[in-house]
């Protein structure tokens, strides 16, 4: 099987931000970064992101809220001071920040046209917010956490536990055998797209991530799985996600489906995979690893 490398960076990678780790401890410094006027804030409301709208679209970075609301720092951005806020317990924020052009956003509809550095920001400040608002409570002892280290760490306040932010590792695999590729459709695609992507799982506790791309492959749709490379990676705070893309050599071919995950699963040529339109199906958006995954593997030169 021939390695198949990335072509171009993976949405939400590649920014600039440095999250200037060795500050998180340091609480003189990020008090004074928080009241410094030059210190930006990202803010979201129940995941939404505040964008200022254009034809390219990009992050509203404002002052400080002048009202409590959890924060987190997520590092310097040419050497100012970024935080994300969330407004999520405001019951509509959008009077205060109701300027024209600015509105609170689903990020992911918006990125394959955001800036690098501002993907970076709006993915690292969704996933951590979202981390804290799910863990107010410690899992040990169940009393509350109070966050420390900037936000980074929520610690427990009655025996002092440390929690720490977590991603949840999935693996994101194309089959390949030959000239075909394994594409399938999950109960969780709108029928309607009728959309073919890459088939996904998570990894396991206890299993490597070339053992949980021939486990989720097996499970889901009957197929053996041999060689398997890796391509890239890419942060999917939807809600807490780090895709491991792969390229996978199939052993077989027959398709036994997992029909409780799976509405179906097709090999495909790369030539119905270049008119897939017309054939009548849909793949997966352009800013997902898995159209990369796709993409890449239709720009390799096919063998002689």
């Amino acid at each position: 099987m021939q390695r198949i490398t990335p072509s171009q960076p993976n949405a939400y990678t590649g920014g600039t931000l440095d999250r200037a780790g060795f500050r998180r401890g340091d609480e003189r410094w990020m008090q004074s970064a928080l009241e410094d006027p030059r210190s930006r804030f990202v803010l979201f409301w129940r995941g939404d992101a505040l964008i200022e709208a254009g034809e390219v679209p990009k992050a509203s970075l404002v002052s400080r809220p002048d009202f409590d609301a959890p924060w987190v720092f997520l590092g310097l951005q040419e050497q100012v001071p970024v935080f994300a806020a969330d407004l999520s317990a405001l019951d509509d924020p959008h009077a205060l920040y109701s300027e024209a052009g600015r509105a609170f956003t689903d990020i992911r509809s918006l990125t394959s046209l955001l800036p690098a550095d501002d993907a970076t920001i709006l993915a690292t400040a969704r996933g951590m917010l979202h981390w804290r608002a799910q863990t107010k409570f410690c899992a040990r002892c169940g009393a509350p956490t109070a966050p420390v280290r900037g936000g980074y760490v929520l610690k427990c306040t009655s025996q002092g536990t440390e929690h720490f932010p977590r991603s949840d590792p999935a693996v994101i695999m194309l089959v390949t055998k030959g000239e075909r590729v394994l594409l399938g459709q999950s109960h969780k695609f709108p029928i309607e797209r009728n959309m073919y992507s890459t088939l996904a799982g998570f990894v396991e506790p206890g299993e490597s991530l070339e053992d949980s791309v021939r486990r989720e492959v097996f499970e889901e749709v009957g197929v053996r799985v041999g060689a398997v490379f890796y391509h890239s990676s890419q942060p999917w705070p939807f809600p807490a996600s780090l895709m491991l893309g792969y390229h996978a050599e199939a052993l077989t071919e027959e398709i036994v489906l997992e029909t409780e995950e799976m509405r179906d699963a097709r090999w495909y040529t790369r030539e119905e995979i270049a008119h897939h339109r017309d054939l009548g199906f849909n793949l997966p958006r352009h800013d997902s690893i898995a159209r990369r995954l796709i993409e890449d593997w239709m720009a390799q030169t096919a063998p002689d």
